[in-house]
């Protein structure tokens, strides 16, 4: 059918290509391979390439963190080709569920999803099933070797060897013996730092609490492993780290960042380590019995009262500030508590970091939600508030612009540093082992500047040109009104973290900013929110993706 054969010529074809950090030395997975291999297939059937996204050293795990694929996404929603070509099912993605997330995003776009290793017709009832097969057989492949790695970190574990480089008080070294074939390393004691954690666990068995302890190492110059100051956490977590006791202790998490807190594990591996002991067992029970009831008799308090928990940042160091409380007695005895927002840098880590700086939580709390409910009573400071938006799009842009041309140039760099490691390889001024460790060093360092190049370009490409009209935004904080009116505080709390990004104060401690911050969160919340269903959604077509920040 002729008029079928020239339709044929004029498709228009997307590449999509990936690879993890991981598969880029690995044989048929380089960026290459998969991109000429797809364009020998275009030329041979005549399709045009409108355009090649490449996600490079990017795991295939999150969705959100390739931008390349988000681009593609976002094209397809605009008709920009009619097709996209990868290498392998995989390539696309390794989870079941993404993968006919996409496919079925693809479709309803009247975009044809192709895969160059695995021929057939996804839109028909056979390809689909073919497509979900596939799909499962990736996952599977990606959780074999990710349970895999955890055999061998458990086994590691087991022999009494610690996962996760070294801590304060250790520094890792080689094992000599070879029981190990991976990672051949221990932990030995850094003389200096281990007197720090000696003196740590003699001040709280002697009666000191955590930022007691933490300001006196932060006023004599203690640091962190990581040369930071000490806070009430990292003195917590040193207390009860069986490390300093010659033990080892694993598995204390199971997929933390799928979990989140119901993640802890609550029978970890623990066995006697390979290394040296910096705390005896006797001070060690004294310290844990001591924590045990301090925390039966003094336990966090989580409510939903304090609405501007670590919106506020402090005037002197920009930490932002949580809430504190005292008590008074007033003249008839009876006791009054009043809350404050405080520094917490001060709170955890003592005066020698910075300073109270506390603010009544009362007034500011009011404050903002009044000053809120005022930008929507005055036309004249709505329309400077929509005026200011427009303008930092604007400016937002012409920096992203800015940075893009410095990666490129970047990148050009780093072209031009490979190619006279090659010309001195020639020239044998340098030997074959110097060379390759070299350029394995510029490959990873040119992939996370193709990352961000992607992460850039996908902002730009999701910011329009046009003005945010100032009734989308009447809408938007219209609707914000009315869920702070009828909402529980919990709820409150939590839309004012969605649509806050920052609140600043002057030097004598008032309110000065009000940082608000748009973004797609805000659209979902909003919409699940008791009492909230009187706006018609206006935030969806806010430029969905971006997220605009300005001060009130």
């Amino acid at each position: 059918m002729p008029g079928a054969e020239l339709l044929e010529k004029h498709i228009r074809v997307a590449i999509y290509v990936r690879v993890s950090t991981e598969e880029q030395a690995e044989h048929g997975y380089s960026i290459d391979a998969q991109l000429d291999k797809l364009r020998q297939h275009c030329k041979l059937y005549n399709h045009v390439i409108v355009y090649e996204y490449v996600d490079r050293g990017i795991s295939g795990k999150e969705m959100t963190k390739r931008h390349e694929l988000q681009k593609l996404l976002r094209d397809a929603e605009q008709g920009l080709f009619d097709e996209v070509l990868v290498w392998k099912i995989n390539r696309m993605s390794r989870n079941t569920k993404d993968l006919l997330e996409i496919v079925e995003q693809l479709n309803k776009n009247n975009v044809y999803f192709r895969s160059f290793s695995e021929s057939f017709d996804t839109a028909s009832p056979m390809g689909k099933f073919a497509l979900q097969m596939m799909g499962a057989v990736g996952e599977l492949e990606r959780n074999t070797i990710v349970e895999n790695v955890k055999l061998g970190m458990k086994q590691r574990a087991k022999m009494g060897y610690r996962n996760g480089g070294s801590c304060l008080g250790y520094k890792s070294i080689e094992v000599a013996s070879g029981e190990l074939k991976n990672k051949k390393t221990t932990l030995e004691i850094v003389p200096e730092e281990a007197a720090i954690i000696t003196k740590i666990f003699d001040l709280y068995v002697s009666g000191r609490g955590f930022r007691s302890i933490a300001n006196q190492l932060n006023h004599e110059g203690c640091k962190t492993k990581k040369g930071n100051a000490f806070a009430t956490d990292s003195i917590r977590e040193i207390i009860t780290n069986p490390i300093y006791i010659g033990m080892v202790r694993y598995n204390r998490f199971e997929n933390w960042s799928e979990k989140h807190r119901r993640g802890k594990n609550t029978k970890p591996i623990m066995v006697q380590g390979k290394h040296e002991a910096i705390i005896s067992q006797d001070i060690w029970d004294k310290a844990q019995l001591l924590f045990a009831q301090r925390s039966k008799e003094s336990p966090r308090v989580h409510d939903s009262e304090n609405l501007l928990t670590n919106l506020i940042k402090c005037p002197e160091c920009g930490t932002p500030m949580v809430i504190s409380r005292s008590q008074y007695r007033l003249r008839d005895g009876s006791k009054v508590s009043q809350r404050y927002y405080s520094c917490g840098s001060f709170k955890s880590k003592g005066s020698s970091v910075c300073h109270a700086n506390s603010v009544r939580a009362d007034y500011a709390e009011k404050y903002v939600l009044d000053r809120i409910k005022k930008v929507l009573k005055y036309p004249r400071i709505l329309a400077d508030v929509v005026k200011a938006i427009n303008a930092k799009r604007g400016g937002g842009l012409n920096t992203k612009q800015q940075e893009l041309k410095m990666v490129a140039t970047n990148l050009e760099q780093l072209v031009n540093k490979k190619q006279k490691l090659l010309d001195l390889y020639e020239i044998e001024a340098i030997d074959r082992e110097i060379l390759e460790q070299r350029i394995e060093e510029l490959t990873m360092e040119e992939s996370k500047l193709y990352a961000r190049k992607s992460e850039i370009e996908y902002e730009i490409g999701g910011t329009g040109c046009q003005d945010i009209p100032i009734d989308l935004v009447r809408q938007l904080l219209e609707k914000v009104d009315v869920v702070i009116e009828k909402s529980p505080a919990e709820q409150q709390k939590m839309l004012l973290h969605l649509v806050i990004n920052e609140i600043t104060l002057t030097s004598d401690r008032k309110i000065d900013k009000i940082t608000l911050s748009f973004t797609d969160n805000l659209e979902a919340f909003l919409n699940e929110a008791p009492s909230a269903n009187t706006a018609d959604g206006a935030f969806a077509r806010l430029h969905k993706g971006q997220m605009v920040r300005i001060a009130i």
